[in-house]
């Protein structure tokens, strides 16, 4: 028994065996520090996979299936099965480039941008000042109430607009007979109507834009305040500086970065809209109200449908705003707002 008893204890005493019957040291401490360090980094790779696959498949794909499509005749017959697709190479880009609906759509985009944006950044950094400036339950009531408007969806506020403007007994309307005519009101004001013309059917779109922008941007830069030191503000009175010599200054430098970033979400953002386009000028009733989101959406959804078509309409605006973006970074790492 006790020989048995000591060949158990050699046994279990003994190192581990391999299936081939080699046996092979046990881990040193430094093996299994390294092997944790190894866990450690492919962690936070393991965390974001989940992401990463959503955000591949609703949207690397589908654009990589948009870069497809506009380089082939796609339509229906290519949906239903009723017809072989074919490659048609440039063909689509040169019928996009060669249309007038484009470049008249391409000038209503721009134009519209060059209003919205500045509008929105504007109004965004004057309420974000605002409420760096108002004690701690007034910024919370008024940056929550503002965010409601942000949060709203975009359908359910161009459809208000659409009430607040809509000639037959829109408030609007209503208020602006009410005005004295020194104010610009009086009778021409009724019954007027805001979606037979590019120029008013925008001017409603872009108060709906940043009326819907401009919390996103206060609540930035309500953030980017707050990591100024307040002594850089206090010093810039003391030594005379007026409230905009401060922000021109003082502010702005700091939160360029910022502004850099904003910017770029609003020109992405507001170049290319398509909701709250569509539901004020009245879907696709007057073609001279055309943007690009419009135009893309008008070749690949009427009868019959150019799915190529709108998807060469798709990369060409995806360049623009590419090229737009690059060129802005690229003067703000010279000028040393970006490193």
């Amino acid at each position: 028994m006790l020989s048995s008893v000591k060949q158990a204890g050699v046994a279990s005493a003994s190192p581990p065996v391999n299936p081939n019957g080699r046996w092979f040291p046990p881990p040193s401490v430094r093996d299994l520090l390294r092997a944790g360090k190894r866990r450690r980094r492919l962690a936070p790779y393991l965390l974001l996979l989940p992401s990463a696959a959503a955000i591949g498949l609703l949207l690397v794909w589908p654009a990589i299936q948009l870069v497809v499509y506009s380089f082939q005749d796609y339509g229906l017959p290519q949906v239903t099965g009723a017809a072989p697709t074919s490659w048609t190479g440039f063909a689509n880009f040169r019928l996009v480039l060669s249309d007038p609906e484009f470049w008249s759509s391409l000038r209503i985009s721009v134009l519209f941008a060059l209003a919205a944006v500045p509008l929105t950044l504007a109004a965004g950094t004057l309420v974000g000042l605002l409420l760096n400036r108002l004690g701690r339950k007034m910024a919370a009531f008024v940056s929550t109430t503002a965010l409601l408007a942000w949060a709203m969806p975009a359908v359910s506020a161009s459809v208000i607009f659409v009430w607040l403007f809509d000639p037959d007994g829109g408030v609007v309307d209503w208020l602006l007979t009410k005005l004295p005519s020194w104010l610009g009101g009086g009778p021409r004001w009724s019954g007027f109507s805001w979606t037979n013309a590019p120029l008013p059917a925008y001017t409603v779109i872009t108060l709906l834009v940043v009326w819907q922008g401009f919390p996103f941007i206060a609540v930035s830069v309500l953030a980017g305040l707050k990591t100024i030191p307040a002594e850089l503000h206090e010093a810039a009175r003391v030594d005379g500086a007026g409230a905009w010599r401060v922000f021109w200054r003082v502010t702005y430098p700091l939160l360029k970065p910022i502004f850099l970033v904003l910017l770029l979400l609003s020109v992405i953002w507001d170049f290319g809209i398509f909701t709250q386009a569509y539901i004020v000028t009245g879907e696709l009733g007057n073609r001279d109200e055309f943007n690009l989101g419009i135009l893309a959406y008008d070749k690949a959804f009427t009868m019959p449908p150019a799915y190529g078509v709108a998807s060469a309409l798709g990369v060409v605006l995806t360049v623009v705003l590419l090229v737009i973006t690059a060129g802005y970074v690229r003067a703000n790492v010279r000028q040393g707002a970006v490193r």
